[in-house]
């Protein structure tokens, strides 16, 4: 059985612990608040591009794009968004593993035909440990994305595309719902999904200028970097979210150990209580 002394050190090591994870949380739900708002502020502009396209493609027009060609893919991208630090919980574990499985489905293409966008760095530790290509340095994106970051790392992977050094394009993060709520999220960035969403909420007699070609020219490359930005924000988000949800756990956890501590010091300063006690009266008898 451990020692009084022992106990009450351990006693005060978690309390100590306990005062930093609850400060950490409180910085957390600090960051939280503020990456919420970006991304309530951000995401209606979002939507909106996003459904001005699809109501131009239920024109029924004719809009063929080079960001829509679809190819046999040799070599695939795939652009993921993790933290830069850890005591997040599971988030950047469950990010990773995402990558891997969505390199595995690509059976045919070869592991060095693999390019990895690694926004974070986490992502990017994950990346060198198992020896995957990476493109370039993201971390700066993770810990403050901005638009002009953000686009200028769509038009990189834009650009790939188009010199055929890739054949597609996946995107991996973390989307974020509510505080409690993060999911993960794997789409196809590039091709893009072309085909129109059959929707009557807008009429569709589109007087179009200057042409047809400039505005979807146009059109696409923006939708694409706003996609990337709203990810990078929402990656965000969910980051904090979940770091603030583990410092909560964390907290209560050093909460219950203090009880069952406190519970273990008390039997046993009882136990030494009633023990020098039946020494004193045993002595009285002699």
């Amino acid at each position: 059985m451990a020692s009084l002394k022992d106990i009450k050190t351990r006693i005060q090591s978690v309390k100590s612990t306990q005062k930093i994870t609850s400060a950490m949380k409180m910085v957390s739900s600090a960051k939280l608040r503020k990456a919420e708002r970006a991304v309530t502020g951000f995401l209606p502009y979002k939507n909106g591009m996003t459904e001005i396209l699809q109501n131009y493609l239920n024109n029924k027009i004719d809009t063929p794009s080079v960001y829509a060609k679809i190819r046999d893919v040799k070599k695939v991208a795939v652009l993921v968004f993790a933290s830069n630090s850890s005591l997040c919980g599971s988030y950047n574990a469950n990010l990773i593993k995402r990558l891997h499985q969505s390199i595995a489905t690509h059976r045919d293409v070869r592991k060095e035909d693999v390019i990895v966008f690694p926004v974070g760095k986490k992502a990017a530790q994950a990346c060198r440990k198992a020896e995957l290509n990476i493109y370039a340095d993201y971390e700066h994106i993770a810990k403050q994305p901005t638009f002009e970051e953000t686009s200028e790392l769509t038009n990189t992977i834009m650009d790939l595309y188009l010199k055929g050094e890739v054949d597609r394009v996946k995107m991996i993060y973390f989307h974020y719902e509510s505080k409690g709520s993060q999911k993960l999220t794997a789409d196809t960035f590039l091709p893009i999904d072309l085909n129109p969403i059959q929707t009557n909420k807008y009429k569709s007699d589109y007087i179009i200028e200057p042409s047809q070609e400039e505005v979807i020219d146009n059109l696409i490359p923006m939708v694409l970097r706003l996609r990337v930005h709203s990810a990078a924000l929402e990656a965000s988000a969910a980051e904090h979210a979940a770091r603030t949800m583990a410092m909560q756990m964390a907290t209560d956890n050093a909460g219950d150990l203090l009880q069952e501590l406190s519970l273990q010091y008390n039997k046993s300063r009882q136990q030494s209580i009633t023990n020098e006690l039946l020494d004193i009266i045993g002595a009285s008898f002699k």
